[in-house]
């Protein structure tokens, strides 16, 4: 559990950066990048800024980067679509429907999260399935990977990770469910968090969050960062991950609730981690850039509310899907993809 002194704890460590109202702005690479910490000058070469690739979307997420074809995906949940971009191309329609057809009962039918797995195959979070599956890319065949716990069809997984060892690691809110917690489809207690391991055996190892969102692993893999993207708590929690046992659980690592406000649209939600253990957490005015220890080094601020983010092309360019765009920035650090 969360514990008040935590979030306590975490509130203070970035009220520090807020008094008076306002937090300390250094000059950055570029008018894009805020900078509060000396820190993250070393994340980001000189000039950096926001390039826009594509737009015209109702919600992108999922961004996923494909180093076999130098191709990244993405979806548009409400769109019920996906998309691949390519220097070459620019986003061309990948999958239609890329959830399920029109589902009753369902706010939002299409894929959300992405990740391109280590068997060279897309995992896709399936809201209108309410399954976590794997898309051959060559065919577009689909392979279902779990849509039940203990008997129970999941909400709508929302995102997902794998580990080395094809561990994978996905989030149960129920976004996807017109009604959301009240809609008469909902057949889990909880909004959870899940591990499946490569045998299959899928185990619950949240339950206690309202709104679990973005996940990611550390670059060790030793903790699971998940997001949580609840307006009454929004913040960043961790599990301290251990092999063939039970999790315990790390507390808190950043809460973004002294970050909102209404020139800064956006709740945590997806989360990209370089090599070097920093964190790119999507919230409150665009992507948060955060230390390993979870201190907030500045903002890129998109403009709008911001979905989620992963490294791509050299392992070096941010692609973030900021609500109805898909952005990219160069940085100084390299995603854990490629390690």
């Amino acid at each position: 559990m969360i514990t008040r002194r935590q979030t306590l704890l975490a509130m203070t460590s970035v009220a520090s950066l807020s008094a008076c109202g306002a937090l300390p702005h250094r000059r950055g690479p570029s008018a894009d990048i805020e900078v509060l910490d000396d820190d993250l000058h070393s994340l980001f070469p000189a000039g950096a800024a926001l390039e826009t690739l594509a737009t015209g979307y109702m919600w992108s997420e999922g961004p996923a980067w494909d180093r076999d074809r130098n191709a990244l995906y993405f979806t548009d949940v409400p769109g019920n679509t996906a998309y691949r971009w390519r220097r070459e191309t620019g986003a061309q329609i990948f999958l239609e429907p890329s959830g399920a057809a029109t589902v009753e009962g369902f706010r939002e039918a299409g894929a959300n999260g992405l990740w391109f797995a280590r068997d060279g195959r897309l995992i896709v979070c399936n809201h209108g399935l309410r399954r976590v599956e794997a898309i051959d890319l060559d065919t577009q065949s689909r392979t279902r990977l779990v849509d039940r716990f203990e008997g129970h069809r999941f909400n709508s997984p929302n995102d997902v990770v794998e580990a080395r060892d094809g561990t994978i690691y996905f989030t149960d809110p129920p976004y996807g469910l017109a009604g959301l917690d009240a809609s008469p489809l909902k057949e889990m207690g909880a909004n959870g968090v899940y591990r499946l391991n490569p045998d299959g055996v899928v185990t619950r190892l949240i339950s206690d969050m309202t709104f679990p969102n973005g996940i990611a692993l550390s670059p060790d893999e030793r903790r699971l960062y998940i997001s949580q993207s609840d307006p009454k708590a929004p913040l960043i929690r961790t599990l301290i991950l251990s092999s063939g046992g039970s999790p315990s659980d790390d507390g808190l690592f950043f809460d973004a609730g002294p970050l909102m406000s209404e020139s800064a649209p956006g709740l945590p939600d997806g989360m990209a981690v370089a090599q070097s253990g920093h964190i790119l957490a999507t919230g409150p005015g665009g992507v948060l850039v955060l230390s390993p220890t979870g201190r907030l080094l500045g903002r890129i601020r998109t403009g709008r509310a911001t979905a989620n983010c992963t490294f791509g092309e050299d392992g070096t360019i941010l692609f973030i899907t900021a609500h109805d765009r898909l952005l990219r920035i160069p940085t100084l650090m390299t995603g854990v993809q490629w390690s």
